[in-house]
Protein backbone atom coordinates (compact mmCIF):
# COMPACT_ATOMS: atom_id res chain seq x y z
CA UNK A 1 0.00 0.00 0.00
CA UNK A 2 1.20 3.15 -1.33
CA UNK A 3 2.04 6.01 1.66
CA UNK A 4 -0.39 8.95 1.64
CA UNK A 5 0.83 12.21 -0.18
CA UNK A 6 -0.01 14.72 3.24
CA UNK A 7 2.20 13.10 5.35
CA UNK A 8 3.48 15.40 8.42
CA UNK A 9 6.97 15.61 8.69
CA UNK A 10 6.90 13.74 12.16
CA UNK A 11 7.21 10.50 9.92
CA UNK A 12 10.74 11.27 8.79
CA UNK A 13 13.40 12.10 10.73
CA UNK A 14 15.51 14.61 8.13
CA UNK A 15 12.25 16.65 7.46
CA UNK A 16 12.13 17.13 11.58
CA UNK A 17 15.86 18.52 11.57
CA UNK A 18 15.62 20.59 8.54
CA UNK A 19 12.82 22.28 10.09
CA UNK A 20 14.27 22.45 13.58
CA UNK A 21 17.57 23.70 11.98
CA UNK A 22 15.57 26.30 9.72
CA UNK A 23 13.52 27.93 12.78
CA UNK A 24 16.79 27.83 15.03
CA UNK A 25 18.85 29.92 12.18
CA UNK A 26 16.20 32.33 12.08
CA UNK A 27 16.14 32.72 15.79
CA UNK A 28 19.82 33.18 15.70
CA UNK A 29 19.55 35.63 13.05
CA UNK A 30 16.74 37.50 15.04
CA UNK A 31 18.79 37.92 18.08
CA UNK A 32 21.92 38.99 15.79
CA UNK A 33 20.17 41.50 14.13
CA UNK A 34 18.70 43.17 17.21
CA UNK A 35 22.30 42.79 18.65
CA UNK A 36 23.82 44.70 15.93
CA UNK A 37 21.08 47.28 16.06
CA UNK A 38 21.18 47.84 19.79
CA UNK A 39 25.37 48.00 19.36
CA UNK A 40 25.35 50.48 16.29
CA UNK A 41 22.43 52.74 18.47
CA UNK A 42 24.72 52.93 21.23
CA UNK A 43 28.12 52.90 19.89
CA UNK A 44 28.01 54.53 15.95
CA UNK A 45 31.39 53.76 15.37
CA UNK A 46 31.84 49.85 15.97
CA UNK A 47 31.41 49.27 12.69
CA UNK A 48 33.62 52.38 11.21
CA UNK A 49 36.22 49.71 10.24
CA UNK A 50 33.71 47.16 9.02
CA UNK A 51 32.24 49.88 6.69
CA UNK A 52 35.79 50.96 5.74
CA UNK A 53 36.75 47.43 4.69
CA UNK A 54 33.71 47.53 2.55
CA UNK A 55 33.91 50.34 1.17
CA UNK A 56 37.60 49.60 -0.09
CA UNK A 57 35.85 46.28 -1.46
CA UNK A 58 33.76 47.95 -3.74
CA UNK A 59 35.28 51.10 -4.89
CA UNK A 60 36.88 49.02 -7.63
CA UNK A 61 33.88 48.06 -9.01
CA UNK A 62 32.41 51.30 -8.09
CA UNK A 63 34.92 53.13 -10.53
CA UNK A 64 34.25 51.08 -13.59
CA UNK A 65 30.31 51.79 -12.92
CA UNK A 66 30.99 55.14 -12.50
CA UNK A 67 33.50 55.13 -15.97
CA UNK A 68 30.58 53.24 -17.36
CA UNK A 69 27.67 56.28 -16.76
CA UNK A 70 30.00 59.06 -17.60
CA UNK A 71 30.62 57.20 -21.14
CA UNK A 72 26.99 56.68 -21.68
CA UNK A 73 26.66 60.18 -20.85
CA UNK A 74 29.53 61.87 -22.45
CA UNK A 75 27.93 59.83 -25.84
CA UNK A 76 24.22 60.64 -24.74
CA UNK A 77 25.42 64.15 -24.98
CA UNK A 78 27.33 64.06 -27.98
CA UNK A 79 24.33 62.57 -29.56
CA UNK A 80 22.35 65.23 -28.41
CA UNK A 81 24.51 67.80 -29.21
CA UNK A 82 24.87 66.73 -32.50
CA UNK A 83 21.46 67.41 -32.95
CA UNK A 84 21.44 70.32 -31.30
CA UNK A 85 23.87 71.83 -33.18
CA UNK A 86 22.26 70.91 -36.55
CA UNK A 87 19.48 73.03 -35.27
CA UNK A 88 22.02 75.64 -33.85
CA UNK A 89 23.43 75.59 -37.18
CA UNK A 90 19.88 75.80 -39.68
CA UNK A 91 18.68 78.87 -37.25
CA UNK A 92 22.20 80.88 -37.72
CA UNK A 93 21.44 80.10 -42.02
CA UNK A 94 17.98 81.39 -41.45
CA UNK A 95 19.02 84.61 -39.25
CA UNK A 96 22.11 85.25 -42.15
CA UNK A 97 19.61 85.32 -44.66
CA UNK A 98 17.22 87.36 -42.74
CA UNK A 99 20.21 89.66 -42.56
CA UNK A 100 21.20 89.72 -45.71
CA UNK A 101 17.47 90.64 -46.79
CA UNK A 102 17.39 93.69 -44.27
CA UNK A 103 21.16 94.78 -45.32
CA UNK A 104 20.00 94.88 -49.15
CA UNK A 105 16.53 96.75 -47.89
CA UNK A 106 18.54 99.37 -45.74
CA UNK A 107 20.60 99.42 -48.78
CA UNK A 108 18.11 99.99 -51.09
CA UNK A 109 16.17 102.56 -48.86
CA UNK A 110 19.63 104.70 -48.76
CA UNK A 111 19.49 104.60 -52.29
CA UNK A 112 16.42 105.86 -52.57
CA UNK A 113 16.51 108.48 -50.30
CA UNK A 114 19.95 109.76 -51.65
CA UNK A 115 17.89 110.07 -55.03
CA UNK A 116 15.13 111.25 -53.29
CA UNK A 117 17.81 114.68 -51.98
CA UNK A 118 19.54 114.61 -55.23
CA UNK A 119 15.55 115.46 -56.45
CA UNK A 120 15.02 118.31 -53.64
CA UNK A 121 18.62 119.99 -54.49
CA UNK A 122 16.90 120.13 -58.33
CA UNK A 123 13.60 121.50 -57.53
CA UNK A 124 14.86 123.95 -55.33
CA UNK A 125 17.45 125.06 -58.02
CA UNK A 126 16.35 128.75 -59.53
CA UNK A 127 12.86 128.21 -58.92
CA UNK A 128 12.70 126.68 -62.97
CA UNK A 129 11.21 123.29 -62.22
CA UNK A 130 7.61 122.96 -63.90
CA UNK A 131 7.92 119.17 -63.07
CA UNK A 132 9.66 116.36 -61.54
CA UNK A 133 9.14 112.60 -62.92
CA UNK A 134 10.86 108.75 -63.07
CA UNK A 135 12.11 108.16 -66.46
CA UNK A 136 9.82 105.57 -67.70
CA UNK A 137 11.45 103.70 -70.47
CA UNK A 138 14.38 104.45 -73.04
CA UNK A 139 15.14 103.05 -76.35
CA UNK A 140 18.40 101.10 -76.15
CA UNK A 141 19.16 99.53 -79.71
CA UNK A 142 17.53 101.83 -81.57
CA UNK A 143 19.88 104.40 -83.91
CA UNK A 144 16.85 106.98 -82.22
CA UNK A 145 17.09 107.94 -78.67
CA UNK A 146 13.98 108.37 -76.47
CA UNK A 147 12.49 107.89 -73.32
CA UNK A 148 9.30 108.27 -71.77
CA UNK A 149 8.67 110.49 -68.96
CA UNK A 150 5.78 110.08 -66.30
CA UNK A 151 4.30 113.70 -66.35
CA UNK A 152 2.47 115.28 -69.07
CA UNK A 153 0.16 118.12 -69.62
CA UNK A 154 -1.71 117.62 -66.24
CA UNK A 155 1.64 118.85 -64.51
CA UNK A 156 2.32 121.60 -66.88
CA UNK A 157 4.94 119.83 -69.38
CA UNK A 158 5.10 121.83 -72.60
CA UNK A 159 7.06 120.91 -76.24
CA UNK A 160 10.42 122.17 -76.26
CA UNK A 161 10.88 121.99 -72.19
CA UNK A 162 14.41 120.97 -71.29
CA UNK A 163 14.99 118.07 -69.24
CA UNK A 164 17.84 116.71 -66.88
CA UNK A 165 18.71 115.03 -63.93
CA UNK A 166 21.35 115.73 -60.99
CA UNK A 167 23.95 114.81 -63.46
CA UNK A 168 23.04 116.94 -66.23
CA UNK A 169 21.22 117.28 -69.36
CA UNK A 170 19.22 114.44 -70.62
CA UNK A 171 17.21 116.30 -73.57
CA UNK A 172 14.34 118.06 -74.38
CA UNK A 173 10.65 117.36 -74.23
CA UNK A 174 9.46 116.22 -77.95
CA UNK A 175 5.79 115.31 -77.16
CA UNK A 176 3.41 115.82 -74.71
CA UNK A 177 0.38 113.31 -73.47
CA UNK A 178 -1.93 114.19 -71.00
CA UNK A 179 0.05 112.11 -68.05
CA UNK A 180 3.38 111.22 -70.18
CA UNK A 181 5.81 113.13 -72.46
CA UNK A 182 8.25 111.87 -74.64
CA UNK A 183 11.99 112.57 -74.44
CA UNK A 184 14.52 113.69 -77.24
CA UNK A 185 17.73 112.26 -75.85
CA UNK A 186 20.90 114.17 -76.46
CA UNK A 187 22.47 111.04 -77.94
CA UNK A 188 20.09 111.26 -80.62
CA UNK A 189 21.20 111.91 -84.22
CA UNK A 190 18.33 114.73 -84.13
CA UNK A 191 19.80 116.70 -81.42
CA UNK A 192 22.01 119.56 -81.31
CA UNK A 193 23.16 121.28 -78.61
CA UNK A 194 25.66 124.73 -78.09
CA UNK A 195 27.79 123.80 -76.11
CA UNK A 196 31.20 125.34 -74.50
CA UNK A 197 34.27 123.83 -72.40
CA UNK A 198 33.66 124.92 -68.53
CA UNK A 199 37.01 125.44 -67.82
CA UNK A 200 37.70 128.86 -70.62
CA UNK A 201 34.54 128.43 -72.97
CA UNK A 202 35.32 126.77 -76.26
CA UNK A 203 32.46 126.87 -78.25
CA UNK A 204 30.89 124.07 -80.26
CA UNK A 205 28.24 121.90 -81.06
CA UNK A 206 26.88 118.74 -79.39
CA UNK A 207 25.15 116.25 -81.71
CA UNK A 208 24.20 112.51 -80.77
CA UNK A 209 25.64 109.89 -82.49
CA UNK A 210 23.10 107.38 -81.84
CA UNK A 211 25.15 104.77 -79.46
CA UNK A 212 24.86 106.46 -76.42
CA UNK A 213 28.02 109.16 -77.17
CA UNK A 214 27.94 112.67 -78.63
CA UNK A 215 30.12 114.22 -81.07
CA UNK A 216 31.56 117.28 -80.42
CA UNK A 217 32.33 119.94 -83.41
CA UNK A 218 33.85 122.90 -83.01
CA UNK A 219 32.85 126.29 -83.94
CA UNK A 220 36.26 127.65 -84.83
CA UNK A 221 38.01 124.95 -87.07
CA UNK A 222 41.99 125.04 -86.30
CA UNK A 223 44.38 123.60 -83.88
CA UNK A 224 42.02 121.36 -81.57
CA UNK A 225 42.12 122.56 -77.83
CA UNK A 226 40.42 119.92 -76.32
CA UNK A 227 41.71 117.35 -74.56
CA UNK A 228 40.51 114.23 -72.88
CA UNK A 229 38.44 114.37 -69.25
CA UNK A 230 36.98 117.82 -70.69
CA UNK A 231 33.88 118.42 -69.23
CA UNK A 232 30.93 120.13 -71.38
CA UNK A 233 28.53 122.09 -70.70
CA UNK A 234 25.70 124.22 -72.12
CA UNK A 235 26.67 127.68 -73.33
CA UNK A 236 22.77 128.78 -73.46
CA UNK A 237 23.45 130.05 -77.23
CA UNK A 238 19.95 130.49 -79.30
CA UNK A 239 17.77 129.90 -75.42
CA UNK A 240 16.26 126.52 -74.86
CA UNK A 241 19.06 125.32 -72.63
CA UNK A 242 20.20 127.61 -69.94
CA UNK A 243 23.96 127.74 -69.55
CA UNK A 244 26.07 125.89 -67.33
CA UNK A 245 24.54 122.46 -67.39
CA UNK A 246 26.74 120.01 -67.44
CA UNK A 247 26.64 117.37 -70.68
CA UNK A 248 29.40 115.46 -71.14
CA UNK A 249 33.24 114.23 -70.74
CA UNK A 250 35.51 113.83 -73.80
CA UNK A 251 37.04 110.93 -74.49
CA UNK A 252 38.52 110.68 -77.46
CA UNK A 253 39.85 113.34 -79.98
CA UNK A 254 38.97 114.04 -83.51
CA UNK A 255 40.34 116.27 -86.06
CA UNK A 256 37.40 118.93 -86.05
CA UNK A 257 36.30 117.85 -82.20
CA UNK A 258 35.91 115.19 -80.17
CA UNK A 259 33.59 111.85 -78.76
CA UNK A 260 32.25 112.63 -75.09
CA UNK A 261 30.53 110.42 -72.77
CA UNK A 262 27.35 111.82 -71.67
CA UNK A 263 27.34 112.80 -67.57
CA UNK A 264 23.37 111.40 -67.11
CA UNK A 265 22.86 108.40 -69.06
CA UNK A 266 19.57 107.39 -69.33
CA UNK A 267 19.83 103.74 -68.42
CA UNK A 268 21.06 105.03 -65.21
CA UNK A 269 19.02 107.64 -64.17
CA UNK A 270 15.62 107.64 -62.23
CA UNK A 271 14.64 110.55 -61.54
CA UNK A 272 14.64 113.89 -63.81
CA UNK A 273 13.52 117.37 -63.84
CA UNK A 274 11.42 119.68 -66.68
CA UNK A 275 12.54 122.92 -66.70
CA UNK A 276 11.25 125.81 -67.78
CA UNK A 277 12.61 126.80 -71.64
CA UNK A 278 15.58 129.14 -70.94
CA UNK A 279 15.90 132.82 -72.88
CA UNK A 280 18.82 135.13 -72.68
CA UNK A 281 17.67 138.45 -71.15
CA UNK A 282 16.95 141.03 -73.46
CA UNK A 283 19.98 143.69 -73.51
CA UNK A 284 19.19 146.89 -71.71
CA UNK A 285 17.75 149.50 -74.09
CA UNK A 286 20.34 152.17 -74.48
CA UNK A 287 20.42 155.52 -72.97
CA UNK A 288 18.58 158.71 -73.78
CA UNK A 289 20.20 161.23 -74.96
CA UNK A 290 19.70 164.03 -73.34
CA UNK A 291 17.97 167.18 -74.84
CA UNK A 292 20.15 169.81 -75.94
CA UNK A 293 23.03 168.14 -75.12
CA UNK A 294 25.81 168.88 -77.92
Amino acid sequence: MAPPANRRSGFSRRAQYSTFFQYTAGVMGAVVGLGLLVVSIVNPDAFATLRSAAADLTESPAQAAAGTRHTARSFVEEIGGFFQSGRENARLRRELVEAKVRLVQAQATEAENKRLKQLLDLQEDEGQTIAYSRLVSSTGSSPRRFAILGAGSDRGVAKGMPVRSQMGLVGRVLEVGLSSARVLLITDTESVVPVRRSQDGVPAFAQGNGDGTIRIRLVNLGINPLRKGDVMVTSGSGGLYRPGTPLAIVTELLRDGAIARVLSNPSNTDYVVVERAWAPAPPPPPAATEAGES
